[in-house]
């Protein structure tokens, strides 16, 4: 089915000159001195679904709402004003008129739609990895680098850890000692023994955080355990492919009862990161901004070129050779997957 065409920006004002005219024709009439935004109620985006979202005001009411063409994108944790109305047959009794500035959003590159935002005005993101499907380093750089672009500081977490024999979980450790020598931190939890449990929880609480990972990982497991009442979906990995299956389809945000909130998101199998030009990928990599502006040619790719300190010290340890290699590889892949109709950033 066909994408409906989004407004252009002529559009866009347009539609809001005329509500403008409809909103004071509408006081006007009423003889009411009150500015607009006194008549829109302020409420938190709990649920994103498909045209629809759910909105829960500050008494505690959730409203199923459509949104105005006019408001570019919400996501779970959207501070908004809307409006309400009585319900209709489909369970919508309200719209979203307005969505407030964001402090902070979590985004990945889209094939269709350019930027898609994940989750906004998040304190906190816990990368959820595990042993199974496989446990990919490289799926967690892309994620720290999208943490690190956007400056909130990650928690690093692998699950399913029950799943390793003590040779196994040794070689795990010594893989993610990078991560830790770097100053991330770094949760082993298992839903099947409670290992990590209680140390997530006095993570999470009286913070908004966002669990961000691959399918079949166990991030809707992992909120059974934090959040007993969520009742959310778990799902088996796919004898076929090895791949996790989506379970969580729709992003929700989930009250925690020590105070902070937690926003569930579904599953991504890849984390592209082409929407982000190449020098904050560099810069996503902490280990390497000691040396930056330091090597011999302004343009260094970092690779072979001469005089190209990044390599130096890598070649002293004194920066992870995977690490530098999962540099590489991001890259290239930014290369590979960016559409062909999509620019590189600053181009």
């Amino acid at each position: 089915m066909a994408k409906k065409p989004k407004l252009t920006q002529r559009q866009k004002r347009q539609v809001a000159t005329n509500r403008s005219k409809r909103l004071q024709e509408k006081h006007a009439n009423s003889s009411s001195s009150t500015p607009d935004e006194s008549a829109l109620l302020s409420g938190t985006v709990v649920g994103r679904f498909g045209k629809h979202a759910d909105v829960e005001d500050t008494s505690g009411t959730i409203s199923r709402c459509h949104i105005r063409r006019t408001v570019e994108s919400v996501v779970c944790g959207d501070k908004v004003f809307f409006s309400k109305g009585d319900t209709t047959d489909t369970g919508v009794n309200g719209v979203i008129e307005i969505v407030k500035d964001r402090h902070s959003v979590l985004t990945r590159p889209d094939f269709y739609d350019g930027v898609k935002p994940i989750a906004a005005n998040i304190d906190r993101i816990i990368v959820v990895s595990a042993i199974l499907p496989s446990l990919s380093t490289n799926i967690i750089d892309r994620y720290l680098v999208a943490c690190e672009d956007i400056g909130i500081t990650p928690l690093i977490v692998i699950n399913k850890v029950e799943l390793l024999s003590d040779e196994e979980r040794t070689v795990v450790a010594n893989q993610l000692t990078t991560y830790e020598k770097l100053g991330y931190e770094v949760l082993y939890t298992s839903c099947a023994t409670g290992e990590g449990i209680e140390a997530l929880n006095d993570y999470l609480n009286n913070s908004i955080s966002v669990f961000v990972g691959q399918s079949g990982v166990g991030k809707s497991s992992l909120i059974n355990q934090v959040l007993p009442d969520a009742d959310e979906l778990t799902g088996e990995i796919s004898n076929n492919s090895g791949l996790g299956q989506h379970t969580t389809t729709t992003a929700k945000l989930l009250h925690l009862p020590a105070g902070g909130d937690l926003i569930d998101s579904p599953g991504v199998r890849e984390f592209g990161l082409w929407h982000i030009p190449s020098e904050r990928i560099t810069w996503g990599f902490i280990e390497f901004r000691d040396y930056l502006g330091g090597c011999k040619f302004r343009d260094c790719k970092h690779l072979n070129d001469p005089g190209c300190l990044i390599r130096q010290a890598v070649e002293e340890n004194e920066i992870s050779t995977e690490r530098f290699e999962s540099y590489h590889r991001i890259l290239v892949s930014m290369e590979e997957n960016r559409p062909s109709h999509s620019q590189p950033p600053g181009a």
